[in-house]
């Protein structure tokens, strides 16, 4: 059974957005689009979309550390608290170590220098990675450049999510129910597993 979202049970899943009249035709549009019309995708999408965004808030990473949250969120690349120290509340030098591929186990494609500041998390799933941009611009026929302007446009940021949902295969996961897979899938790990879990049963309770 095929499920719209409308404005009443859109304001029930991102609670604390200030203006969810301006993503619903987008929303709508695009999970037509990428076939995430079934109550389960949709309560799935909408659980890991809001986590990752704050309810659709946070469109750009926000990289401004403090040495002490560099050291708690990314203890690989600052192992002294020297180190963070010289790189607190710099936010380009802070994403250009943090993404280098020359550090990084996960190669995400930032060989050039500058790479990890200009392809830092962006859109509702924080696309990152000139790998990711690349693939994405490709998919929409948009220069890599343009396409890392339009992720922070709301259409960008709901069109590169729906279009990660699907390359990351989370429509099946969802149609499992599987809350752990997709946040994985998303995510990487299960980072927020709680939060995802309660705002997926909460979504599909006010989706049925």
């Amino acid at each position: 059974v095929k499920t719209k979202t409308n404005i009443i049970n859109l304001k029930q899943m991102i609670p604390t957005n200030k203006t969810p009249e301006d993503w619903l035709n987008l929303i709508n549009r695009y999970f037509a689009e990428y076939h995430i019309t079934t109550p389960n995708r949709i309560a799935g999408f909408m659980a890991q979309a809001g986590h990752e965004s704050s309810d659709f808030t946070d469109l750009v990473e926000n990289m401004n550390y403090g040495w002490k949250a560099l050291r708690k969120t990314f203890p690989r690349y600052f192992p002294t608290d020297a180190l963070a120290k010289e790189y607190e509340r710099k936010p380009e030098l802070i994403a250009n170590r943090v993404y280098d591929d020359a550090l990084r186990i996960n190669k995400i494609g930032n060989t050039r220098p500058g790479d990890g500041w200009k392809f830092i998390g962006r859109g509702i799933f924080q696309l990152s990675g000139r790998w990711n941009y690349e693939k994405f611009a490709r998919a929409i026929n948009m220069p890599t450049d343009e396409a890392a302007v339009y992720l922070t446009t709301k259409e960008g940021a709901i069109h590169s999510a729906c279009w990660f949902w699907r390359n990351k295969g989370c429509q099946v996961l969802a149609d499992k129910g599987d809350i752990k897979g997709m946040s994985k899938a998303i995510n990487g790990g299960d980072i927020g597993l709680t939060d995802r879990t309660n705002r997926y049963n909460r979504n599909l309770k006010v989706l049925q």
